[in-house]
């Protein structure tokens, strides 16, 4: 899908020399782009690729919405709405990938938004998905260390302790809010580690990621074998089931709900471009191929865990906050699942840190462009060339969010269903952009998907409108205060702030219509040989 003058080949480093043109060639682009290097540059395709595998994880995200997704439909509803997943989102992965050849810089899905918009609708966009972003990344920070946090509650209910695992009681919400606060702080922490430390975080995320698959590879089918043994292909691949009171069509949707949330957030690769080098390949590689490989090993995963996870009745009498937990219990014993869970909570924490990454750079990108309260010190960098004071305002933000868990079980739930929400809108949104704002003068990127582009981005349109459909969707029927998605609402007020925030700040103090237009015609029009279009 690449040029052949993007091939691995120009990746590598044969010596200082060429590592230093490298550097200064990615500085030079990211000036036509209206910024100066000020981050550390150090990443390659590996950091860059484990930058979105981390934080997909994609085992993690299966166990989490497995729950969900067979209360939706059953088994054929799961394994069939993902494969679906995995295509349309393969594309919209594309699309994004191509985007951020043309654009890499820090935090930039917002400034792709802008750029994709062009210069009459590109400032509107930028705002809009600024905030959305935001969003995103700050309240997954905060739920995905309370997932990491029910792994461990759910020992509770494994071990008989005699304390209350119902989320509708004070006691425990209290014991699950300070241990998702302690959790979150050492997330925190560890991102203060200068980047040639910090790229091992990069790759002890992905090897526990790659353990914790194998693992259950080869170690759950052994399991199962030995306990309640493996479901047939028929009741694996052909079972319905309606855990949501919904009508039969729309439980069936909302299968969606669960296997559309396993793959987004692959625009991550894309916030650490400005301190990849090789951006406008690497990190355009890093969104497309790591997207690829956590949909596949999310294929796989959903289907060893139907052949192995018991009938739906049996599946959700666990009683427990995370349902996989007693069910290793089960199929590995004792001392097997106390080892699987650690593996759990070990990789989730991982990939808090790394979400910190990509939420601290997109914090970073904006404070840098002056819109932010304070901008001047969130966006100062520290000697190591890392947006620490980003960092800080991620771990306050996340922090707010997870005090919601004290008060109501219902108030974190609503802002953790709407973690998912924006970050689609947004891919969703770039897509139109391209389609009908910017078809024939958005730059031409090294890494391109020629003619395919435009039916990717349509089919980015849609699937992206489908998924904030579902996702906005009641999960239980009949809806009531306690079981209505907020996610509409939460969405609503983010955007009526992004649309206050577009018509109180001056044009001149972020994203002007001028430079909107520079980036387009210097780097599209003008480098695009005469009766070309860009998207060839």
């Amino acid at each position: 899908m690449s040029h052949p003058e993007a091939s691995i080949g120009h990746l590598s480093s044969d010596g200082p020399g060429i590592k230093q043109t490298e550097v200064d060639e990615d500085a030079a682009l990211l000036e036509t782009i209206g910024y100066k290097q000020v981050l550390h540059r150090s990443y390659s395709l590996l950091e860059n690729f484990s930058t979105t595998f981390a934080a997909l994880y994609f085992v993690g995200g299966v166990r989490v919405t497995f729950s969900t997704g067979i209360a939706a439909g059953g088994n054929l509803a799961y394994w069939t709405s993902y494969v679906i997943t995995m295509v349309f989102t393969f594309m919209t992965a594309a699309v994004i990938a191509e985007v951020c050849s043309a654009s890499p810089s820090a935090g930039s899905i917002y400034l792709w938004a802008a750029e994709a918009g062009g210069p009459k609708f590109g400032r509107l966009f930028g705002f809009i998905v600024a905030w959305w972003s935001t969003t995103a990344w700050t309240t997954f920070c905060a739920s995905n260390t309370q997932a990491a946090v029910n792994y461990m509650l759910s020992e509770l209910s494994v071990f008989n302790i005699d304390f209350p695992t119902d989320p509708s009681d004070i006691n425990f919400r209290a014991i699950q809010w300070a241990c998702t606060e302690v959790l979150l702080a050492l997330a925190t922490l560890i991102n203060f580690l200068p980047p040639r430390s910090f790229r091992w975080v990069f790759y002890l995320s992905s090897s526990i990621i790659l353990l914790d698959f194998f693992l259950n590879l080869i170690w759950l089918p052994i399991g199962t074998s030995n306990t309640w043994g493996f479901r047939s292909a028929h009741d694996a691949f052909m079972t319905t089931y309606n855990g949501t009171g919904a009508p039969p069509a729309w439980n069936w949707c909302l299968s969606y709900l669960a296997t559309a949330g396993i793959l987004i957030g692959f625009d991550a690769s894309g916030h650490v471009a400005e301190e990849t080098k090789k951006a406008s390949v690497t990190a355009a590689r890093g969104i497309f191929w790591s997207t690829v490989v956590s949909g596949v090993g999310g294929l796989i995963t959903i289907i060893l865990f139907l052949f192995c996870a018991p009938d739906p009745d049996t599946l959700f009498s666990f009683g427990a906050p995370q349902p996989f937990v007693p069910l290793y219990a089960v199929v590995l014993g004792q001392g097997g699942h106390i080892f699987m869970n650690v593996v759990c909570v070990i990789a989730l924490w991982f990939n808090t840190a790394v979400a910190i990454v990509a939420a601290s750079r997109l914090i970073f990108a904006v404070a840098r462009d002056g819109v932010l309260p304070f901008s001047g010190w969130v966006s100062q960098v520290s000697p190591t060339g890392q947006p620490q004071n980003a960092i800080i305002v991620v771990w306050a933000v996340a922090s707010l969010v997870t005090c919601t868990i004290l008060p109501s079980s219902v108030a974190f739930t609503s802002l953790i269903s709407a973690a998912g929400v924006p970050s689609a809108a947004a891919y969703g949104l770039i897509c139109f952009g391209r389609v009908f704002l910017t078809p024939k003068t958005f730059p031409k990127p090294k890494w391109n998907l020629g003619h395919w582009s435009k039916p990717f981005q349509i089919a980015g349109i849609i699937w992206n409108a489908w998924v904030v459909a579902v996702l906005f969707s009641p999960y239980t029927f009949p809806a009531t205060g306690e079981s209505l998605n907020y996610a509409p609402i939460i969405m609503a007020g983010v955007t009526i702030f992004a649309l206050i925030s577009y018509w109180v700040t001056p044009e001149e103090s972020w994203l002007p219509r001028d430079r909107i237009s520079h980036f387009i015609q210097s780097r599209g029009l003008a480098n695009t040989p005469p009766g070309e279009t860009t998207l060839q």
